[in-house]
């Protein structure tokens, strides 16, 4: 039907693996545990797998502080997991996408242990060191994503190192070439491994400003940001020199130069800046990512409006690349809660996965998305992320969205025998796999009826995207490939609503996608509550 390379206009399935399925009962899920489940993965209809860090780590940030790049972490299993993991999922026809987090390392790796040790050592330029200022403060007023200074002090060399995130992870200096080179060879590891594509973490943050300048403070009506605590500083500045670097294009060309030594793999990029649409469309131009993965739709922000407006201002600067769009992922309130207003019902659950699947360019879905989880309510006592340890009870962190998935009604849910590292909320056991199974009109048996009907739409796959200008609560634009062209409009509200819609030609409804579907007749649109229309135009 097309002869677009695999990526574009794909479904990826993001798996947590720290709480996809426990298999030794350590309350940990394992690549073992993915590799038992692929086959549900499978019959989602999604197209392509994600797994998050399962790297050698100390864990403290709970795999995106890598210690080694190239070995499994003994609590996710070992490398010939991976191995068989790789070979089931190409078997059930997934491709296999890894997180690379490339900006900064853990400070357990064997760089950093050999880099902070002198100032003339073999790698003592490889992470991003600085002296104090005469008054023995930090070199400038860079702030840590996580809370506080980005600076942390090193007596052995007598100098501060950078760290973007936790003090744990101090950032890589990619103005020394030695270490883009070494990079690129642990990335190489895993393409000669055989996985389909990248997810590249914080990938604008690898280059910082090589003067050191500080950065500006932010007026208070701008301090807004996905996923900020409202008493984090890191909102107080605008950080136009702690990451996005005009010198990360040249690397991200590298790094597309050797992945197009490899056939049929892609990047997704994560791209979190201060106009991260604008870097979106700059970091997909020319010969760099295949896709870039931003945040503007895993915000608190929710109405037609808002995402016809972000959707139609990449369009507008990213004449090149292709987008991958998100509603929930680790780092961020479910969808359900952060757009539900209250109402987590399952056909607003299939409502969102239908219409960000239906928005040009590809998709990541995480997982539990497809059974309509909401955020749990984690206590204090049991929370894991310092993150939300640190700015408790302001910002609870991200443990809410990364609790177990719920598999059946046994003991926590199916997902381990040993108490979770994460506690099920009773209200997942209720949306376990098993029991959404057996109910037709469960949240994940519409997901499923409207994934293999989307891959029977060219037009949601590949096509182009035009808005129509609608009042709220309605989304509505067509999707066009060849001659082919489909209307999609959405309610995204809990009440029925009608209002005019003119429409060239001949308009056909089309059915079988698994939601509530509307009509337009006479140019009046009529959808039901969390309802939808799809319809051909000839």
């Amino acid at each position: 039907m097309s002869d677009a390379p695999w990526w574009r206009g794909a479904v990826t399935y993001q798996i947590y693996p720290r709480s996809f399925m426990d298999t030794n009962g350590d309350g940990v899920g394992d690549l073992p545990g993915i590799i038992d489940k692929l086959d549900y993965v499978a019959s989602l209809g999604v197209d392509a797998i994600w797994i998050s860090p399962f790297f050698r780590s100390p864990m403290a940030d709970f795999g995106y502080d890598i210690a080694d790049y190239r070995l499994v972490d003994p609590l996710f299993g070992s490398n010939d997991d991976f191995d068989r993991l790789l070979a089931k999922a190409h078997k059930l026809g997934l491709k296999v996408m890894i997180d690379q987090v490339l900006s900064h390392t853990s400070a357990e790796h064997a760089w950093f242990k050999e880099s902070r040790e002198s100032r003339d050592n073999a790698r003592a330029d490889w992470y991003v060191w600085a002296d104090a200022k005469d008054d023995g403060t930090p070199p400038n007023n860079w702030l840590s994503l996580f809370g506080g200074g980005a600076w942390q002090w090193e007596p052995r060399r007598g100098q501060y190192y950078l760290h973007n995130f936790l003090t744990s992870q101090p950032d890589l200096n990619y103005h020394n070439p030695d270490v883009r080179r070494a990079v690129l060879g642990e990335v190489k590891y895993w393409l000669d491994k055989g996985v389909d594509g990248l997810r590249l973490d914080a990938i604008n943050f690898c280059f910082h400003d090589a003067a050191l300048r500080d950065n500006p403070p932010k007026p208070e009506d701008k301090r807004v940001g996905r996923g900020f605590s409202p008493d984090n500083p890191y909102a107080f500045q605008y950080h136009y020199y702690n990451n996005t670097q005009p010198e990360n294009i040249a690397f991200l060309e590298e790094l597309r130069a050797l992945m197009d030594q490899y056939p049929d793999v892609a990047a997704i990029g994560e791209i979190s800046s201060e106009d991260s649409l604008a870097t979106t469309a700059e970091y997909t131009s020319g010969h760099r990512l295949h896709m870039g993965y931003s945040f503007e739709l895993l915000t608190d922000d929710f109405s037609a409006a808002y995402i016809r407006g972000t959707v139609q201002n990449l369009e507008a600067q990213m004449l090149e690349g292709w987008p991958c769009w998100a509603i929930s992922n680790h780092d961020v309130t479910r969808v359900l809660s952060r757009w539900g207003n209250g109402q987590a019902s399952p056909q607003l659950a299939n409502l969102l996965s239908a219409m960000v699947c239906s928005l040009r360019g590809s998709v990541c879905v995480y997982q539990g998305e497809e059974l309509g989880l909401t955020e749990a309510d984690v206590p204090f006592d049991a929370l894991q992320d310092p993150y939300g340890i640190t700015f408790w009870p302001t910002f609870k962190g991200r443990d809410g969205c990364r609790t177990p998935m719920p598999w059946n009604a046994g003991i926590n849910a199916g997902f381990s025998m040993a108490d979770p590292w994460l506690p099920v909320p009773p209200e997942h056991q209720a949306l376990a796999v098993t029991a959404q199974e057996a109910a037709p009109d469960s949240a994940l048996n519409g997901f499923r009826a409207f994934m293999t009907w989307r891959k029977t739409q060219p037009a949601l796959r590949w096509g182009d995207i035009e808005f129509i200008e609608t009042p709220e609560p309605v989304l509505a634009f067509t999707r066009r490939h060849g001659n082919d062209t489909l209307l999609a409009a959405f309610n995204l509200s809990g009440q029925a609503v009608t209002m005019p819609l003119p429409a060239r030609g001949t308009v056909t409804a089309v059915n079988g996608h698994g939601l509530a579907q509307g009509h337009l007749a006479g140019g009046t649109l009529s959808l039901p509550a969390h309802g939808a229309l799809f319809a051909r135009v000839d």
